[in-house]
């Protein structure tokens, strides 16, 4: 590493023209050379223009003739036109410059197709609009990652007629371009070779503008600065540096109290072919006396606040709980001076700001002889110790590095007039080899977006002998070890460097450290069998018999089998036709292997196998047909005779069009399809702040028995993992940590789970799942725009003892979205899966296995990760297990519905207690409301919906203030007994005795007769109303069919708005005209006949 070594000040212009130039320098000068081509790195962007299908006719004789307009960033490309083609095919590339490839995903292309008017034979003054697709950089492909994709055309205004679709490819690439530098400066000097010792490596100073000559100093401008690594000079005590204490040193002899030592450099040859090395003939050095150096003492800098107070802790916090029936276990909403709506966002400012005092140690230089060096960090509150020091290969053992940063919990109350003493030793001789001390109050304060604070040299003071007395003096206390390179400042959590940073609230271990991860690129696999040939099957079968041929796919973990086959006797070959659907994770790494096996015996045997790599199957993005191809089988052991074992058709294609799911799909958090060009622009961005954790049960003990609990949190939305660092040994452990991820459609959930980190103490080749505390869910459309939610959440795990309550989170959480536009309500009108899945579906239980499949290949990609979340964090945040049966949540289901049809049942007691007279006044208004729904008929369909108006309106009053939490009432947590929880977490098979899993069968036999019994009385209902016409009872039959008859004389004779006033009096009349007795309709219905009778 090098480091910029100010010059000596060159004499004034005046004494340089009075000096006679050396004697070397009156020669002419050499030819220079060509100065090197500079490279640029130059981003493309090409779309392929493949083809259209469906186009509207515009010319005025059922046809168009179309091209296609291409605008990206102010350029305009189009096409060729296509005369009189409805499907034109153009397959032409077009080619863009991207200015800035930093912002190329927020870039939009406009894809637009018009008829030409040209080609037409009638008199158009413009071309005819033919339709548009607009698309986003986010869905642009890197070369060789591109596919074929038909977006359907789009209209331009509400009156348009468009239909159709245009096939395109979009891909961009980097290349390099070269540029001609500008031609060097004539007014060069050659240097003597007397005088030039060694080549330097020079960094060209710019020079300053008459501008900045006359605001600042009246300074000579420095023409260049050297470059030089080694031996290190003696570097000057920068401001905010201060010497240890008196007491660490004696007094310094009077000539180095007088003057400071001067300036040595000590240059090497730079490396071959480096950019800034300049040829000889181009660098002019002067030289100069050293001056002497004025240190300046900057101006105290006052740290910026972030945007929010502090929201926890402290006294006089207050919690205001809202009244619900969930009580202890309902959100809360927590107290405290939080940013409103019409705030400036900015980031971290939903957290509580925690600053912390940053301390870099990067490398040192010219120390004393050691074997081992480490460092020491000491303040009022902590010590602390770096790693060993690496070394660079060739580098002297008195050049150290370590690049450690350590962040250490900094307060001012309690570091007002402390120090920072930053002290250096070898660790076989506990020998101090120097330190440097800091006085906190002049530490800088850094907030970002502020650049990082530079690095600065120190020199090293004390050291050269052992330790004694626990001072720090030395054999010879004048002698400079070295120096050290290092950085100094205070910041919060929000700083760049936090990340990676030793923490004081944290071990140093990697299983504590605070990281983002992502989830694998997930791919359904669809390998389509469609027949064998040429298969040797055994001639040893029993007569009359068909063999049993299948096809049994494998891929990774993953197996898959096909039906039976059919034969064709003309052909000889065996048809299946049949897909199987494999989950394949990128890197696309497996081989897919395909097994014919002849099942016609106990035993399967193998009549060849075929053996695919994963990586080149094709990559399908929509629903075209994708070629077969016919695979030699191998390696059979039926024993046919030559290499030759058949051959199999297959057609095989990496699904992109569909959604991979790896959550329940009542929980899920994305629904983008596995291909990036399919993805639609993102709504909004949801910021999540999690504060902290109160009143946490302990989940371990430590020495002494002593409970502890090492909490860390992991939140998981789409395919971004988040996880908090470790905070060791606290029961309200504060995180103050903010993410942030791209919402692409709101009616998805985002899920935090806390966890007890038990990883971190587990030996080399041990596994020690981490524990659960409990995890919360809040679904983004239930957030308001713009609005911030600051609670706390109860955390609560179900266990075989029942339910118990580990404690509360506090999350601030945020859905950043412009409200009620157009692109945020058409989200509400468009399908929740991609178009794939509703082309080509997918069952049921199919789904359910190769969610199974994705939920593994997760939970293998994140424990490959450092620190590593393991199967038991994945399969916790993935609800892997919510379809596993148990009592309590089908009790759970069944309340649900009887919620839902509670309206009904409302509905029909209302009109129940209407038509007994039970409150008259409201039942003669139902008469006249009635009279004239049924006199104006054109006004029932606006009232039902004015209606339901109002009953909006009215719940506005009710809505939520807070996102909804576990809900124990709904999930019949509290009321479960104890021997269904011990089911519900029993393992399958059972691993309960016998007589215990005897009972818990008789229980289910028993509810299931009643389900029996209910089923049964729906499906009778069901036969009596086909029993109306079907003559299964003649009289009931003739009975009804002559009903039907009359009643269809008197609606034909009788106005139908007297029938209808009729009828609804006769069912609104008053109870003493009312028989008690059931209708005679209603015992007619019950009279009729049912298939029940029939059941054996």
């Amino acid at each position: 590493m090098t480091a910029l070594i100010p010059q000596s000040q060159p004499p004034p212009p005046h004494q340089q023209q009075q000096q006679p130039p050396p004697p070397q320098q009156q020669q002419p000068p050499p030819l220079q050379q060509q100065p090197p081509l500079q490279q640029q790195v130059v981003r493309k962007l090409i779309v392929h223009v493949v083809d259209a299908r469906d186009l509207l006719p515009k010319d005025g004789q059922g046809s168009s003739s179309p091209y296609v307009v291409v605008d990206f960033d102010g350029q305009r490309r189009r096409t060729s036109t296509k005369f009189r083609d409805l499907n034109p095919t153009w397959n032409e590339q077009l080619e863009f410059i991207v200015a800035d490839p930093s912002t190329m995903d927020s870039e939009e292309i406009d894809i637009e197709v018009y008829n030409d008017k040209r080609m037409a034979s009638g008199s158009g003054r413009k071309n005819h609009f033919l339709g548009r697709v607009k698309l986003y950089g986010t869905q642009f492909a890197r070369k060789g990652e591109e596919g074929l994709v038909y977006h359907t055309l789009e209209k331009k205004s509400v009156f348009s007629w468009i239909r159709g679709e245009i096939g395109l490819r979009i891909y961009y690439y980097d290349e390099i371009a070269e540029e001609t530098p500008p031609p060097p400066q004539p007014d060069v000097v050659e240097i003597p070779p007397e005088t030039r010792k060694e080549e330097t490596r020079v960094l060209e100073v710019p020079t300053p503008t008459d501008v900045a000559m006359e605001a600042g100093p009246h300074l000579p401008p420095p023409p260049f600065v050297v470059i030089g690594e080694a031996p290190p000079p003696q570097v000057f005590t920068p401001p905010i540096h201060h010497r240890l204490p008196p007491q660490f040193y004696p007094p310094l002899p009077p000539d180095h109290q007088q003057h400071p030592p001067p300036l040595h450099h000590h240059p090497e040859p730079p490396p071959p072919h480096h950019p800034e090395h300049r040829h000889p003939q181009q660098i002019r050095e002067i030289h100069a006396p050293p001056t002497e150096v004025h240190h300046m003492q900057p101006p105290p800098h006052e740290p910026r606040r972030m945007q929010s107070a502090r929201m926890m802790g402290g006294e006089g916090e207050t919690v205001r709980v809202l009244r619900r029936a969930n009580s202890d276990y309902s959100p809360r909403i927590i107290a405290g001076k939080f940013p409103g709506e019409s705030e400036r966002i900015s980031s971290f400012d939903l957290v509580e700001p925690m600053q912390y005092l940053f301390v870099r140690i990067v490398k040192a230089r010219g120390l004393a002889p050691n074997e081992s060096p480490f460092v020491k960090i000491r303040t009022a509150n902590h010590l602390v110790r770096s790693k060993p020091a690496t070394y660079r290969p060739g580098e002297p053992p008195q050049n150290p590095e370590w690049n450690q940063v350590f962040a250490l919990r900094h307060n001012k109350s309690d570091f007002a007039g402390a120090t920072l003493q930053i002290s250096f030793w070898d660790a076989p001789s506990e020998k101090l080899l120097g330190g440097v001390c800091f006085d906190l109050s002049d530490v800088p304060v850094r907030d970002p977006p502020d650049s990082p604070l530079a690095l600065q040299w120190y020199r090293l003071e004390g050291g050269g002998g052992p330790v004694v007395g626990g001072g720090l003096p030395g054999e010879d206390p004048n002698r400079v070890t070295g120096d050290i390179q290092l950085a100094v400042w205070i910041g919060t959590q929000a700083d760049d460097a936090f990340p990676e940073a030793w923490c004081s609230d944290a071990p140093s271990l990697s299983y504590t450290r605070s990281k983002v991860y992502q989830s694998p690129k997930l791919w359904y696999l669809r390998a389509t069998v469609i027949e064998a040939q040429d298969l040797y099957i055994p001639s040893n079968l029993p007569p009359m018999t068909a063999p049993d041929i299948r096809v049994k796919g494998q891929l990774a973990f993953q197996s898959a089998r096909t039906r039976r086959g059919s034969m064709n006797n003309h052909s000889a070959s065996i048809r299946w036709n049949e897909d199987l659907i494999f989950v394949a994770s990128e890197p696309l790494e497996d081989e897919l292997i395909l097994l014919v096996e002849d099942r016609t015996v106990k035993d399967p045997i193998l009549l060849g196998l075929v053996i695919i790599p994963v990586a080149a199957i094709e990559q399908r993005l929509d629903e075209r047909q994708v070629p077969s191809k016919w695979l030699n089988l191998q390696g059979g052991s039926s024993g046919g005779g030559g290499p030759y074992y058949g051959r199999i058709q297959l057609r095989l294609c990496l699904e992109g069009g569909y959604h991979v799911l790896d959550e329940a799909a009542h929980l899920c958090s994305d629904f983008l399809p596995t291909a990036k060009q399919l993805w639609k622009p993102a709504i909004g961005i949801l910021e999540l702040g999690i504060l902290g954790a109160r009143g946490l049960l302990p989940m371990k003990t430590k020495g002494g028995g002593k409970g502890s609990t090492d909490a860390y949190c992991v939140a998981k939305y789409g395919k971004k993992w988040v996880r908090t660092r470790t905070i060791m040994d606290s029961f309200d452990p504060r995180w103050n940590e903010q993410y942030t991820w791209q919402v692409y459609d709101p009616c998805t959930v985002l899920t935090v789970g806390v966890l007890d980190n038990w990883r971190m103490f587990a030996d080399m080749g041990e596994s020690k799942p981490d524990l659960r505390i409990g995890k919360v869910r809040i679904r983004v459309s239930t957030l308001e725009s713009n609005k911030v939610y600051t609670n706390s959440f109860p955390l609560l795990v179900l266990l075989r003892t029942g339910l118990k309550k580990m404690g509360d989170i506090e999350l601030a959480v945020r859905f950043v979205c412009p409200s009620l536009l157009p692109d945020i309500c058409t989200v509400y009108g468009q399908p929740l899966l991609p178009r794939m899945h509703y082309i080509r579906p997918l069952g049921v239980a199919q789904q359910e296995v190769l969610r199974g499949a994705a939920t593994r290949m997760v939970a293998a990609w994140l424990a490959r990760s450092e620190p590593p979340l393991g199967l038991e964090v994945v399969s916790y945040m993935l609800d892997a297990d919510s379809h596993t049966w148990s009592m309590r949540k089908t009790k759970a289901n069944w309340f649900r519905i009887v919620a839902v049809l509670a309206w009904a049942v409302g509905l029909a007691k209302w009109l129940d207690d209407i038509r007994r007279w039970k409150n008259p006044v409201t039942t003669v208004l139902v008469h006249v409301l009635y009279l004239v729904l049924v006199w104006y008929p054109d006004l029932i369909v606006p009232t039902g919906f004015l209606y339901v108006f109002l009953i909006g309106v009215w719940y506005y009053r009710f809505k939520p203030k807070i996102p909804a939490g576990m809900d124990i009432l709904l999930s019949q947590a509290e009321t479960v007994d104890p021997d269904e929880l011990d089911e519900e977490f029993d393992t399958i098979p059972s691993s309960r005795p016998p007589e215990f899993v005897r009972g818990r069968y008789d229980r289910l036999r028993i509810l299931a007769a009643r389900v029996q019994t209910v089923l049964g009385d729906f499906a009778a209902q069901g036969e009596r109303v086909q029993a109306l016409v079907s003559w299964r009872d003649p009289r009931a039959t003739k009975l009804f069919i002559g009903v039907c008859l009359m009643v269809t004389i008197v609606l034909y004779v009788v106005p139908p708005k007297m029938v209808s006033v009729a009828l609804g009096f006769y069912f609104l009349r008053h109870p003493m005209f009312r028989d008690p007795m059931p209708p005679a309709s209603l015992n007619f219905f019950k009279r009729l006949p049912s298939l029940s009778d029939r059941l054996i």
